[in-house]
């Protein structure tokens, strides 16, 4: 059996760290590992006995720390980035930095031992203000590996070291404190180096803390504890704040106007309206009473609450809103798995294409100096970094803003889904309807109409409930009439033999009698004769038809209304190229005119629960990417077997489940919005890694060349990680 674990990695720097440790973990028999370079993290799969401790073991051994992500009830715990040991460093660098330029590089300033000032001012740049990198490069060395780091801090270190040693054979040559212009030292390379780097770290960590804010401000949402009901002494309870990790399923908690809801639960006591914008984006409270179910981090806008809590924990619609979120960020599109595959190998490769550099120069030109100019310049600018970030961060920014317009992404497969679709199917009920059903009209006498709804009362499918409520009203104002007809309140008079009929309708026996309700098609599949005429069906209307004792009673229509935003949405899917698809088991005159009103093209009718995943499969096998889009448990099948599946926020479980993208809103005006933000992140991973192999095959042979100095090749490799970060951070102003 499998079970997956999340780690916090401390100590990456690169892509080459992530890449190492993620080699290490899936060694490791039954283990598979992605390991995300901006989120500090693991995301570990083990289907063996190997426990969470043989997990970080192997993460040290690399050279790394680790530890096992917590998860709270708010959701996985994401590691702030902290710039303060950095920036000290930057800061001292760049005030030593500057007068180590400014004195190398202006000629009228080379007063006599120059040369030995620098000396001196370079030192704590390229020690002190290096360090993290030097650091890094010797834990990757006793890891036996190569990192980004290690280039780096090679590149400083030899720099340093050839000037220094080009200072002591100056020396030893007798020339004293003056050093002649024919010894060339490269201490402003090595400490511009230091200081270009150093911004570069400094921007990237800002730019990836921006990256997940979203996700963190999404786990920021969840109450911090509850008050819940304890038994006291005799018949009273006492009120006790708990944190709320302490909750348990079944617990009793009070929230007064303006507080949190502490977890998912279920309103016992009390009525109050409910501001759902975090999870809905309604500005509009929603009002509940008794029996209705509330969501944990919403907030109690007006009356006391009395909730018992159903969901804790990582149980909880916010803990898996998060999680969803955070996996999005985690995993990798096939096209960086190519480019993991690359940077794992690359510093090897540059370090072999710098020692060539110097044979090259010193064997063919005899110019061993510019060799070792051009080889350092080679060091520092021939860096992965930007590979490991392109994919990363342009998942977190685009999952965060996600979060924050109500659409939850799975993972990269699903972005990847989203560039071939051609073809939306779109369930009528609950996704382009409002599924808040009415009654129309009905021909049966109130004593055929009590009976249907006593039937109705066991199913909770919109018709039903709409059937029901309308019973249920007719009991109320016409009380002495509805008795004499058989007809109180619905829920207390059920049948025996109850029978859900998938797609198709109910039965039951009542008092005696064989009571069966549904399509017409499953009246006249069990041989009972339905007939009418078209012109007496309402417009739009869904059609229930009555039996009793195989007998035929009658019609019932009941309607619901077309969601504000679905013309909308089915407009600017065609404006994207996507045909759409109107899939429901209503009658073919009700998708008629709800396709006709939103311009649907396409219309599938009559459809039980069953037929739904045939459809699609047919469509597929005429060559259609398609994507469903659904709510109900009888939509799981279809969303699991399209290309991309689709749930809308007001469904069920199962279905989401099922999906590949949540739309938390139940908009349909975010379906397309879904879809433009998903090919908007894959075309930006696919810039980011372009940019990234562009950098690096243009870079490398210019350097080789000895066409750039370490300095200028130390701002361009910094620049191309933080241009790749802040290229990612434009889907912020995604709309």
């Amino acid at each position: 059996m499998s079970r997956e674990v999340d780690l916090d990695i401390t100590g990456m720097t690169c892509a080459s760290c992530s890449a190492r440790i993620e080699k290490k973990l899936t060694r490791l028999d039954g283990v598979s590992a992605e390991v995300n370079l901006p989120l500090n993290s693991a995301h570990v799969i083990v289907e063996s006995e190997l426990s969470d401790a043989d997990l970080t073991a192997a993460v040290e051994k690399a050279g790394y720390g680790a530890t096992v992500k917590t998860t709270s009830a708010s959701g996985p715990e994401i590691v702030d980035y902290d710039p303060r040991h950095l920036r000290p460093r930057f800061i001292g660098s760049l005030i030593l930095a500057v007068p180590i330029v400014a004195i190398s590089m202006v000629m009228s300033w080379h007063f006599p031992g120059w040369e030995w000032i620098v000396a001196i001012l370079a030192l704590p740049v390229v020690t002190w203000g290096a360090w993290p990198f030097h650091s890094a490069a010797f834990k990757a060395a006793r890891g036996r590996s190569t990192t980004m780091d290690t280039l780096v801090s090679v590149g400083i270190i030899v720099a340093s070291a050839y000037s220094y040693i080009t200072l002591g054979r100056a020396v030893a040559d007798g020339y004293g404190w003056q050093i002649p212009a024919t010894y060339h030292v490269w201490f402003e390379a090595a400490a511009a180096i230091t200081v270009f780097l150093l911004i570069g770290k400094l921007t990237e960590d800002r730019a990836k803390s921006r990256a997940t804010a979203a996700l963190k401000a999404l786990l920021g949402l969840g109450a911090r504890s509850a008050n819940v009901l304890r038994e006291g002494t005799g018949d009273t309870r006492a009120e006790v704040q708990v944190p709320i990790d302490e909750l348990v399923v079944g617990d009793v908690f009070i929230v007064r106007p303006g507080e949190k809801i502490a977890t998912d639960g279920e309103v016992i006591a009390g009525h109050s309206a409910i501001d759902e914008a975090m999870l809905t984006g309604e500005s509009v409270p929603v009002e509940v009473d008794l029996g209705d179910a509330v969501t944990g981090a919403t907030i109690n806008t007006s009356g006391v609450l009395e909730v018992r809590a159903t969901r804790v924990g990582s149980d909880t619609t916010l803990a898996a809103m998060a999680d969803l979120v955070s996996r999005a960020q985690t995993g990798k599109p096939a096209v960086q798995r190519l480019a993991d595959r690359i940077s794992a190998v690359f510093v090897p490769i540059v370090f072999a294409i710098s020692a060539l550099t110097l044979l090259a120069w010193g064997l063919i030109t005899g110019d061993w100096a510019m060799g070792l100019h051009a080889a350092l310049t080679v060091l520092i600018i021939a860096c992965p970094c930007a590979l490991g970030l392109a994919t990363p961060t342009a998942l977190a920014v685009s999952s965060g803003r996600g979060s924050q317009l109500g659409i939850l992404v799975s993972g990269p497969e699903a972005l990847e889904s989203t560039r071939s679709i051609d073809t939306v199917v779109l369930d009528k009920t609950g996704t382009l309807t409002t599924g808040v059903m009415t009654l129309l009209d009905t021909q049966l006498s109130d004593t055929d109409f009590a009976v249907l709804a006593r039937l109705e009362s066991q199913s909770e499918h919109p018709v039903a409930r709409a059937i029901v409520e309308a019973a249920d009203t007719r009991a109320e104002s016409q009380p002495a009439k509805q008795a004499n007809a058989g007809l109180g309140r619905t829920a207390a008079s059920a049948g025996d033999d109850f029978e859900n009929i998938p797609g198709g309708g109910l039965q039951a026996t009542i008092d005696g009698a064989e009571v069966l309700a549904g399509r017409p098609d499953l009246l006249r599949e069990r041989g009972i004769d339905v007939t009418y005429t078209s012109d007496s069906v309402p417009t739009g209307a869904t059609i229930v038809a009555l039996a009793i004792d195989s007998q035929f009673r009658g019609l019932t229509f009941v309607s619901d209304e077309i969601k504000t935003g679905a013309a909308e949405a089915i407009a600017e899917l065609h404006s994207l190229g996507i045909d759409t698809v109107l899939l429901t088991g209503d009658n073919a005159q009700a998708a008629e005119v709800v396709a006709g009103t939103l311009a649907i093209t396409e219309i599938r009718a009559d459809v039980r629960p069953e037929g739904k995943i045939a459809v699609v499969n047919e469509l597929q096998a005429r060559g259609q990417a398609v994507a469903m889009v659904g709510d109900g448990i009888n939509d799981a099948a279809a969303l699991a077997g399209a290309d991309l599946g689709i749930a809308m926020g007001s469904g069920t479980d199962a279905a989401m489940a099922a999906s590949d993208i949540t739309m938390v809103r139940s908009d349909p005006r975010q379906i397309p919005q879904a879809i433009r933000l998903s090919r908007k992140t894959l075309g930006l991973i696919k810039g980011n890694l372009f940019w990234a192999f562009a950098y690096n095959t243009a870079a490398v042979p210019i350097a080789a060349f000895g066409l750039l100095s370490p300095m200028i090749a130390g701002a361009a490799m910094a620049f191309s990680s933080v241009f790749v970060v802040l290229n990612s951070l434009r889907l912020l102003r995604f709309r």
